[in-house]
Protein backbone atom coordinates (compact mmCIF):
# COMPACT_ATOMS: atom_id res chain seq x y z
CA UNK A 1 0.00 0.00 0.00
CA UNK A 2 2.86 2.45 1.30
CA UNK A 3 4.76 1.67 -2.29
CA UNK A 4 1.16 2.62 -4.00
CA UNK A 5 0.73 5.57 -2.35
CA UNK A 6 4.39 7.01 -2.95
CA UNK A 7 3.93 6.07 -6.66
CA UNK A 8 0.57 7.82 -7.16
CA UNK A 9 2.87 10.65 -5.37
CA UNK A 10 5.03 10.96 -7.74
CA UNK A 11 2.58 10.77 -10.95
CA UNK A 12 0.67 14.14 -9.47
CA UNK A 13 4.19 15.65 -8.94
CA UNK A 14 4.95 15.15 -12.55
CA UNK A 15 1.77 16.67 -13.93
CA UNK A 16 2.01 20.32 -12.81
CA UNK A 17 2.57 22.92 -9.50
CA UNK A 18 0.10 25.54 -8.74
CA UNK A 19 0.43 28.40 -11.19
CA UNK A 20 1.29 31.93 -9.17
CA UNK A 21 -0.56 34.89 -10.30
CA UNK A 22 0.75 38.86 -9.72
CA UNK A 23 -1.39 41.45 -10.98
CA UNK A 24 -0.81 44.84 -10.16
CA UNK A 25 -3.54 47.49 -8.55
CA UNK A 26 -3.20 49.42 -11.33
CA UNK A 27 -4.59 47.16 -13.88
CA UNK A 28 -8.37 48.30 -14.04
CA UNK A 29 -7.49 52.01 -14.27
CA UNK A 30 -4.57 51.73 -16.67
CA UNK A 31 -6.29 49.00 -19.15
CA UNK A 32 -9.36 50.69 -19.67
CA UNK A 33 -7.87 52.91 -22.49
CA UNK A 34 -6.34 49.65 -23.90
CA UNK A 35 -7.25 48.84 -27.44
CA UNK A 36 -4.71 46.47 -29.45
CA UNK A 37 -2.50 44.10 -27.72
CA UNK A 38 0.76 42.21 -29.35
CA UNK A 39 2.06 38.86 -29.20
CA UNK A 40 5.69 38.72 -28.53
CA UNK A 41 7.51 35.69 -29.34
CA UNK A 42 8.60 33.60 -26.02
CA UNK A 43 11.85 33.58 -24.56
CA UNK A 44 12.83 29.67 -24.67
CA UNK A 45 15.40 28.12 -23.28
CA UNK A 46 16.83 24.96 -23.41
CA UNK A 47 18.61 23.93 -20.27
CA UNK A 48 20.95 20.64 -20.88
CA UNK A 49 24.72 20.05 -18.94
CA UNK A 50 25.84 19.00 -22.34
CA UNK A 51 25.25 18.25 -25.98
CA UNK A 52 24.72 14.91 -27.25
CA UNK A 53 26.57 13.48 -30.17
CA UNK A 54 25.66 15.27 -33.37
CA UNK A 55 23.91 18.43 -31.43
CA UNK A 56 25.63 21.77 -31.37
CA UNK A 57 24.83 25.11 -29.73
CA UNK A 58 23.62 26.84 -33.19
CA UNK A 59 21.64 23.83 -32.96
CA UNK A 60 19.84 24.63 -29.99
CA UNK A 61 20.32 27.86 -30.35
CA UNK A 62 17.97 27.35 -33.73
CA UNK A 63 15.24 25.26 -32.35
CA UNK A 64 14.92 27.65 -28.87
CA UNK A 65 14.35 30.50 -31.65
CA UNK A 66 11.86 28.29 -33.64
CA UNK A 67 9.88 27.60 -30.54
CA UNK A 68 9.59 31.04 -29.32
CA UNK A 69 7.86 31.50 -32.57
CA UNK A 70 6.06 28.86 -32.73
CA UNK A 71 4.47 29.39 -28.96
CA UNK A 72 3.76 32.74 -30.57
CA UNK A 73 1.80 31.30 -32.57
CA UNK A 74 0.46 29.24 -30.90
CA UNK A 75 -0.85 31.63 -28.01
CA UNK A 76 -2.20 33.90 -30.83
CA UNK A 77 -4.36 31.00 -32.21
CA UNK A 78 -5.67 30.46 -28.78
CA UNK A 79 -6.79 34.66 -27.97
CA UNK A 80 -7.65 34.46 -31.63
CA UNK A 81 -10.86 31.58 -30.74
CA UNK A 82 -11.09 33.14 -27.60
CA UNK A 83 -11.54 37.12 -29.07
CA UNK A 84 -14.32 35.41 -32.29
CA UNK A 85 -16.58 34.35 -29.14
CA UNK A 86 -16.71 37.97 -27.85
CA UNK A 87 -15.07 37.32 -24.81
CA UNK A 88 -12.24 40.06 -24.89
CA UNK A 89 -11.95 43.75 -24.18
CA UNK A 90 -8.77 44.19 -26.41
CA UNK A 91 -7.88 42.62 -29.61
CA UNK A 92 -4.97 40.99 -30.68
CA UNK A 93 -2.32 42.39 -33.56
CA UNK A 94 -2.09 39.35 -35.96
CA UNK A 95 1.49 37.87 -35.01
CA UNK A 96 2.77 37.98 -38.17
CA UNK A 97 2.24 42.26 -38.52
CA UNK A 98 3.63 42.12 -34.81
CA UNK A 99 6.82 40.17 -36.42
CA UNK A 100 7.05 42.26 -39.99
CA UNK A 101 7.03 45.46 -37.87
CA UNK A 102 9.82 44.14 -35.53
CA UNK A 103 11.62 42.59 -38.63
CA UNK A 104 11.90 45.71 -40.26
CA UNK A 105 12.83 48.01 -37.45
CA UNK A 106 16.11 45.44 -37.57
CA UNK A 107 14.89 42.96 -34.14
CA UNK A 108 16.31 39.94 -34.43
CA UNK A 109 14.91 36.86 -31.96
CA UNK A 110 17.49 37.73 -29.72
CA UNK A 111 17.51 41.64 -29.86
CA UNK A 112 13.54 41.30 -27.84
CA UNK A 113 15.73 40.82 -24.21
CA UNK A 114 18.05 44.10 -25.05
CA UNK A 115 14.13 46.28 -25.67
CA UNK A 116 12.21 47.64 -23.12
CA UNK A 117 8.37 46.80 -23.54
CA UNK A 118 7.96 50.82 -23.50
CA UNK A 119 10.44 50.43 -26.84
CA UNK A 120 8.40 47.45 -28.13
CA UNK A 121 4.87 48.72 -27.74
CA UNK A 122 5.82 52.11 -29.43
CA UNK A 123 7.53 50.34 -32.37
CA UNK A 124 4.13 48.23 -32.30
CA UNK A 125 1.56 50.81 -31.94
CA UNK A 126 0.14 49.08 -29.26
CA UNK A 127 -1.32 50.11 -26.35
CA UNK A 128 0.41 46.46 -24.15
CA UNK A 129 2.21 43.55 -25.31
CA UNK A 130 1.94 39.68 -24.34
CA UNK A 131 5.37 38.14 -23.93
CA UNK A 132 6.54 34.96 -22.00
CA UNK A 133 9.18 32.80 -21.10
CA UNK A 134 9.72 29.17 -21.28
CA UNK A 135 12.74 27.13 -19.29
CA UNK A 136 13.21 23.51 -20.71
CA UNK A 137 15.09 20.65 -18.55
CA UNK A 138 16.45 17.73 -19.69
CA UNK A 139 18.27 14.90 -18.34
CA UNK A 140 21.38 13.98 -20.28
CA UNK A 141 20.62 10.47 -19.90
CA UNK A 142 18.07 10.26 -22.53
CA UNK A 143 20.48 12.74 -24.93
CA UNK A 144 19.39 10.64 -28.14
CA UNK A 145 15.53 12.05 -27.43
CA UNK A 146 16.55 15.84 -27.28
CA UNK A 147 18.85 14.64 -30.76
CA UNK A 148 16.09 13.53 -32.30
CA UNK A 149 13.53 16.47 -30.64
CA UNK A 150 15.64 19.12 -32.13
CA UNK A 151 15.12 17.12 -35.91
CA UNK A 152 11.45 17.17 -35.85
CA UNK A 153 10.25 19.79 -34.14
CA UNK A 154 9.41 17.42 -30.72
CA UNK A 155 11.44 17.93 -27.38
CA UNK A 156 9.87 14.78 -25.89
CA UNK A 157 9.44 14.77 -22.20
CA UNK A 158 11.57 16.89 -19.84
CA UNK A 159 12.18 16.82 -16.37
CA UNK A 160 10.48 20.39 -15.71
CA UNK A 161 9.08 23.27 -17.95
CA UNK A 162 8.91 26.21 -16.42
CA UNK A 163 6.78 28.67 -18.18
CA UNK A 164 5.23 32.30 -17.48
CA UNK A 165 3.21 34.71 -19.37
CA UNK A 166 3.18 38.69 -18.89
CA UNK A 167 1.52 41.31 -19.96
CA UNK A 168 3.27 44.63 -20.04
CA UNK A 169 1.86 48.70 -21.01
CA UNK A 170 3.23 50.95 -23.46
CA UNK A 171 3.31 54.18 -21.89
CA UNK A 172 5.99 52.98 -19.19
CA UNK A 173 6.01 49.85 -19.87
CA UNK A 174 4.67 48.45 -16.53
CA UNK A 175 3.91 44.87 -15.89
CA UNK A 176 0.58 44.55 -15.26
CA UNK A 177 0.15 40.64 -14.93
CA UNK A 178 2.19 37.72 -14.62
CA UNK A 179 1.50 34.05 -14.49
CA UNK A 180 3.81 30.97 -13.85
CA UNK A 181 3.22 27.78 -14.04
CA UNK A 182 5.07 25.02 -14.00
CA UNK A 183 4.59 21.45 -16.02
CA UNK A 184 6.34 18.18 -16.38
CA UNK A 185 5.88 15.15 -17.57
CA UNK A 186 4.19 14.40 -21.15
CA UNK A 187 2.60 18.01 -20.93
CA UNK A 188 6.55 18.50 -22.48
CA UNK A 189 5.85 16.06 -24.98
CA UNK A 190 5.34 18.89 -27.72
CA UNK A 191 5.18 22.39 -28.38
CA UNK A 192 1.27 22.70 -29.02
CA UNK A 193 0.68 20.73 -25.52
CA UNK A 194 2.44 22.90 -23.91
CA UNK A 195 0.76 26.18 -25.17
CA UNK A 196 -2.33 24.40 -24.65
CA UNK A 197 -1.56 23.58 -21.18
CA UNK A 198 -0.27 26.97 -20.63
CA UNK A 199 -3.31 28.84 -22.20
CA UNK A 200 -6.04 26.16 -20.88
CA UNK A 201 -4.69 27.15 -17.23
CA UNK A 202 -3.64 31.05 -17.78
CA UNK A 203 -7.00 32.01 -19.41
CA UNK A 204 -8.86 31.09 -16.82
CA UNK A 205 -7.37 34.75 -14.93
CA UNK A 206 -6.52 36.02 -18.26
CA UNK A 207 -7.78 40.07 -17.39
CA UNK A 208 -8.81 41.17 -20.34
CA UNK A 209 -12.21 39.17 -19.81
CA UNK A 210 -15.14 40.66 -20.37
CA UNK A 211 -17.22 40.09 -16.75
Amino acid sequence: MKKILLFALICLTLVSCGPQIYQAPSFKEVSTSHKVVAILPFDVTIESRRLPKGVTAEMVQDQQRDYGYGIQSDVYGYLLREMSKDRYTVKFQDVSKTNALLNDAGLTYGDLRLKSKEEICDLLGVDAVVSGQAIMSKPMSDGAAIAVGLLVGAWGSTNSINTTITIHEGRAGELLWKYDYVASGSVGSSRQALTNALMRNSSKKFPYKKS
